[in-house]
């Protein structure tokens, strides 16, 4: 069993930035491919970002490419999310999950844990 736990969302001006993190407890963080989504109202779960065990593989959704950089830290049992360059359209709840498997999925039923999500608020 692994929890997760988000902090970092808020309000945040057009063209701002914001970092979340994700801190997870249980396991050790280092066997689990980690993940970053997030979901508007009324929207499916989309992918955002992920990073493989080492830290040394990563992936993003085509909407936040070049935008928002996901990076962790597993002597502290952290993953990241650094985004930048915020848009209206970015507001959303944003999750954090882990997944036993060895590939980055951007599918939401691949993923094995959830944290409990946190408000990210873009203004214009």
């Amino acid at each position: 069993q692994v929890q997760l736990v988000e902090s970092g969302g808020g309000l945040v001006q057009d063209g701002g930035s914001v970092t979340l993190s994700c801190a997870a407890s249980g396991r050790p963080f280092g066997r689990y491919v980690a993940g970053w989504f997030r979901q508007a109202p009324g929207k499916e779960r989309d992918f955002v970002a992920g990073i493989n065990q080492s830290g040394s593989t990563t992936r993003y959704g085509d909407s936040v490419k070049g935008r928002f950089t996901i990076s962790r830290d597993n002597a502290k049992n952290t993953v990241y999310l650094q985004m930048n360059s915020l848009k209206p359209e970015d507001t959303a709840v944003y999750y954090c999950a882990a997944d036993m498997g060895i590939r980055i999925m951007s599918a939401t039923n691949s993923y094995d844990y959830w944290g409990q999500g946190t408000q990210v608020t873009v203004s214009s």
